[in-house]
Formats: C-alpha cells, structure tokens, sequence
C-alpha cells in the first residue's frame, strides 16, 4: 500500500510541475510575442496546389540560385524526394552558394550521418527553437511550424508543403496529398527573409547582417501581407477577418480545434446570415487529432454551418476565404496548437483574382467530398465517442 501512494504522489508532484511548467512557459511566451503589422506588399504570386507542381518550381529555382538559399521547414525526411532535395543543396554548396537550412528538430528526419555531411560539404545547418531553461516542458511542446524558401532574396515559398515523399501522394496510408502553397516573386520576398533570418538566430546561429540578402526587389501585380505569429495575435486576427465577412466564410484545415472564441465568431457569422464552409480531411494523421474535432461540430451543424469530409486521399491545406475579397494560405492549422503554442505563417492575399484561384481549390475540394449531417454526427460509433472525451482533455497539445 505506501508503494502505491508513493506513486500516486509521484504522479500528482510531476503533474503539477508538468502543467505549471507549460503554462509559465506559454505566458512568458506571449509576453515576448511581437504583434506583426506588415505593409502591403506587391508581388507576384502563383499558386501551387499539389506536390508535383511545388517540388518542380522548387526544385527549378534551388537549381538557379547564384547567391543564397535559405530554407525553413518543420519536416525534412530523407526518403526520395529529401534526397533529390539534399542533393541540389550540396551541389549549391559546393559551388559557393550560400545554404541555410533550419528545420524542427521532432520533424526532422535526417540522420546525424547526414546532416555531419551537410555540414562538411558547407551546408549551415541547425534545429529550431532549441529546448530550455526553464521552461522545459513548454519549450519541448513548441515548435517553429513555418515553412520558407528564400532564393537570392528575389523568389519566397510560403504554405503547407514540407519535405517528404507523402506530399507527393506516394504515402499508401493517405494515398493522393492535398495542399496549398504560393511562390512569390519580387516585393514580399523581403519579409519571408526577415522572419527567416530571425528564427535562424532565435535557433542560437549567428545573426546574419548583409545587403547582398535584401536585393531590390520590383513591385507585381498581387497585393498581400505576410503574418508570422509567435504563439500569439493569430486567433484575434482570424476572429477580426471573420467578423468582417458580410456572404461568405470558406475555411480549410487538416485540424479543427479552435477553441470557443473562434467557434462562436463562426457560430455568429452564420446567425447573421453568413454562408459558412468547412473543409477538412476524414481520415485523421494523428492519433486523437480527428477526435478532438467532433465536439464542436454538433453547434456548427446546428447553425447551419456546412461541414465537408475530405476522403479522396489527406487534405492538408491551409486556408480561409472571406467574402472573395481576401484569402489567407499559409503554415496555421484552425486549432489551439498553432494559435497559442506554434510559430507561424501566413500569406493575406487581396488581390481578386488571386482570391478566385484560392476559392476555386477549395469549391473543387468540396465538391469531391462528403458533407456531415447531425445524423452521421449522431450515429459515430460510441468507442469514438470515448476517444472524444479523451481527445477533448489534450487538446491544447495536439
């Protein structure tokens, strides 16, 4: 019996210091969050909306590059696209280009013999957001979720697109690979350098200081704004966005956790007559992740709110429409993890045009999916049910 209230105290003392540690670490967090107010930029953007097409213009401009390539993804895998990938990287470095690549470290999956050779061949390589003091269990959840690609400051990635063979539907779990990504051109090149060049020292690199990595940049045809978050503002922003809407709201996410201010800002907008969408993917591709979702759609459902099931492969896109006047596309998921824990993202994209294209893919994408009833809501099996309950209390952490 004293071994057992040994370890029930043991359990409840780590507990406590886990869940003190968390939300310590998450206040200090957004006490040094900086609120981004970016200019309008003007750029030309292009649309990438599957793999084949993102890792051919990639892959075009890495080949091209003269100066510097500066990469930042949350997974970079060694199968056959991370290898085609590695492979240009140290081609560039070899022959003086200069590389940075900064990944996460638990999306990481190249091997200490790998990144030892990136390094020698001259590759400047490092991990993301590094676990602290004191902080560590916060620090540990955190993670750097934006993917960028910056070539001699004049070309910008910006999306949902990671490194891997499943982002080109080679994956026979998820099978085809649903996702949004813009390639920007000329003016805007300039903030996904910034934000790059911060995370890289935040990741304890050197700071990087020269002109050769803001080149003039010329203006294009598409107004945008690019919004990276800190764990903090991203949640207020969507919520304004959605106030404004005045016909529609289409929303695309692989994860659909938003916690009740943003539910009830959907919630509301339908109420005053707002047409709003949801497009998210049926099969789940991480454990509870699909779970946790289904307590709030019952009050969606109610409102009048339509809700879409992705089935033809994983839809991973990340995307908001408002009123075909403005599209959001960029790195966030609709949950609690990238609006209170995660850095992010985003690309506002005002140009009409532009926001056509966005609007299409996901019109596209819901035309092909299953739209849930509050009957098949009523009817899911009661083992996912008790999945839910559990879902429900992590979901903070997903």
């Amino acid at each position: 019996m004293n071994w057992l209230w040994i370890a029930l105290l043991i359990f409840i003392v780590l507990f406590t210091w886990l869940r003190l540690d968390f939300v310590a670490g998450q206040k200090k967090q957004r006490r040094e969050a900086t609120r981004h107010d970016q200019i309008t930029r003007h750029s030309d953007v292009s649309f990438l909306g599957n793999g084949d097409e993102f890792f051919e213009a990639l892959f075009a401009d890495l080949n091209q590059a003269e100066h510097h390539i500066h990469l930042l993804f949350y997974i970079f895998k060694e199968d056959h696209i991370g290898q085609k990938a590695l492979k240009i990287l140290e081609d560039k470095a070899k022959e003086g280009v200069t590389v940075r690549l900064l990944v996460d470290r638990f999306g990481c999956k190249l091997s200490r013999k790998t990144i030892k050779q990136l390094k020698k061949i001259g590759v400047r390589f490092a991990f993301s957001h590094p676990v602290s003091f004191p902080f560590i269990f916060f620090t540990l959840n955190r993670r750097n979720h934006r993917k960028l690609v910056i070539v001699d400051g004049r070309v910008g990635y910006i999306g949902g697109f990671n490194v891997g063979d499943e982002y080109l539907g080679r994956d026979p779990k998820f099978g085809p690979w649903r996702d949004f990504h813009l390639r920007l051109v000329g003016d805007g090149v300039q903030d996904l350098q910034e934000q790059f060049l911060e995370d890289w020292q935040t990741a304890k690199q050197k700071f990087v200081k020269e002109e050769e990595l803001y080149p003039y940049l010329r203006k294009g045809p598409h107004p945008l704004r690019i919004l990276p978050t800190d764990g903090s503002y991203l949640e207020q922003t969507f919520i304004s966005l959605i106030g404004q809407a005045k016909e529609s709201i289409t929303i695309g996410t692989p994860y659909y956790i938003p916690g009740q201010p943003l539910q009830q800002a959907l919630i509301e907008a339908a109420k005053r007559g707002v047409d709003v969408r949801l497009i998210l993917p049926k099969k789940g591709d991480h454990p509870f992740v699909k779970e946790a979702a289904f307590p709030y759609f019952k009050d969606l459902l109610e409102a009048g709110i339509h809700v879409y099931q992705y089935y033809r492969g994983f839809f991973h896109a990340k995307a908001i429409v408002i009123d075909t006047q403005m599209a959001d596309v960029g790195t966030a998921n609709f949950d609690k993890r990238s609006f209170h824990i995660n850095h992010e993202i985003n690309c506002l994209l005002y140009d009409e045009d532009m926001v056509r294209v966005v609007l299409d893919e996901l019109e596209h994408d819901i035309y092909i999916a299953q739209r849930m009833t509050i009957e098949s809501w009523k009817s899911r099996p009661l083992i996912q049910r008790g999945k839910e309950k559990f879902a429900t209390l992590i979901s903070g952490l997903l």
